[in-house]
């Protein structure tokens, strides 16, 4: 039994961020049931190659939609938007990742839905919000990393300015967008009213710079990126060189150095009026990447996880690969297994949702194919085959 079994979502959705979002909820047990247009294929992401499982049935795809469901509705014609009014009836939130100008040329903010449905929740996410300037403007994450200063705080110093890894501008806005419309769900079932729920790829984008942006504003300084991805005022914590490679170490309080001195077997520098604090540290971190690259160049980054297991926060530097193989990843049941809808029988395998719900293990489904649930769907609110059918003809569905 899943926290959010009994909710209803009606996501107008593509690509990424919305879909990551909205993955989270049905995760949880929501219904999440994506709206899709019969006329061009559906979310883009199906044909985002290059691996497939199947045609127009890509991987990417089912990185963000497993555990859905996908209903084609033609929201452009007359006949689609009734329908979807009427699925409006019955669903707790709508949730959209579109450019902000269309979700009220759609009709699908709270102010077109709430005579329908006056508890419905209406979840927006954009790229710049739906008022403003830029309302009209698409936009990514790649973008949002950009302007919001995230480029020029990753990488080393002295060479190009640099993205994150991931698309984790994306990855968090749908995250917030989740957030956000169980909340107000959540106050639409105790007091009996919806609302709009507002989230953008800028805003968040800005509002995760965090202490960065605090100590800007506060205090003028503009951090630069630093050597070896170091923190900004927090010593060690950083990369290190061992006899084969790197290792990350993060004293990240004060008791963590004495640790690690001693395992270094260097209990001298643990109260050295150079190392004794954080401060003391700071003003001296080119030394003290000296003496630990010293140090640690005695042995390999594997036999130093074991000498500080449990005992100096320490991590090795994985590629996907080696991060997907850790025998950790295998102890947490951190890979799940899908159904793999190209080839009965057959599986396929995708990092586990991160939310443990007691002991009940997150549902499994593959993302839907194209229209898959519009049948079924379509018939909990009274429609029968021959009315689906000659919608299914005239293209609405």
């Amino acid at each position: 039994m899943q926290p959010l079994e009994g909710v209803r979502v009606l996501a107008v959705e593509q690509y990424g961020a919305g879909p990551f979002g909205t993955m989270y909820l049905a995760n949880q047990g929501a219904e999440v049931i994506k709206i899709e247009n019969p006329r061009d294929g559906g979310d883009m992401s199906r044909a985002v190659g290059p691996y497939f499982l199947g045609p127009e049935d890509s991987q990417f795809f089912h990185s963000f939609n497993v555990n859905k469901r996908s209903v084609t509705i033609d929201l452009q014609s007359s006949q689609g938007q009734n329908i979807f009014r009427d699925l409006v009836k019955t669903a707790d939130a709508v949730s959209n990742n579109l450019r902000g100008d269309v979700p009220e040329k759609l009709g699908i903010d709270y102010q077109a839905l709430k005579s329908i449905n006056p508890k419905i929740v209406c979840a927006h996410l954009t790229a710049y919000g739906r008022t403003g300037s830029r309302r009209t403007w698409p936009g990514f994450d790649y973008l949002m990393q950009a302007e919001a200063g995230w480029f020029s705080v990753t990488g080393e110093p002295g060479t190009p300015p640099a993205r994150f890894g991931l698309s984790v501008v994306d990855m968090m806005t749908g995250l917030a967008m989740a957030f956000g419309l169980v909340s107000a769900v959540v106050a639409a079932r105790a007091n009996g009213k919806g609302r709009d729920m507002d989230v953008s790829l800028f805003d968040l984008a800005l509002h995760n710079t965090s202490y960065l942006s605090t100590w800007y504003l506060n205090e003028g300084v503009v951090t630069e990126r630093l050597p070896r991805s170091a923190h900004p005022s927090l010593t060690p914590c950083q990369l290190y060189t061992t006899a084969n490679g790197w290792i990350f170490i993060m004293c990240n309080k004060e008791k963590f150095w004495p640790i690690l001195c001693e395992k270094l077997g260097r209990t001298d520098w643990a109260n050295h009026t150079r190392f004794a604090r954080f401060k003391d540290r700071l003003e001296n971190r080119a030394l003290v990447q000296e003496l630990l690259d010293k140090a640690l160049s005695a042995k390999t980054t594997e036999d130093w996880l074991t000498v500080f297991a449990g005992a100096v926060p320490a991590a090795p530097i994985n590629d996907i690969g080696q991060a997907m193989t850790n025998p950790f990843v295998a102890e947490r049941g951190g890979i799940q297994n899908f159904p793999n809808p190209a080839k009965k029988g057959d599986s396929f395998r995708m990092a586990a949702h991160p939310i443990l719900s007691a002991k009940d293990p997150a549902p499994t489904r593959p993302a839907p194919a194209l229209g898959a649930d519009t049948d079924e769907v379509l018939s909990t609110i009274g429609y029968d085959k021959g009315r689906i059918a000659a919608l299914r003809k005239k293209g609405v569905i």
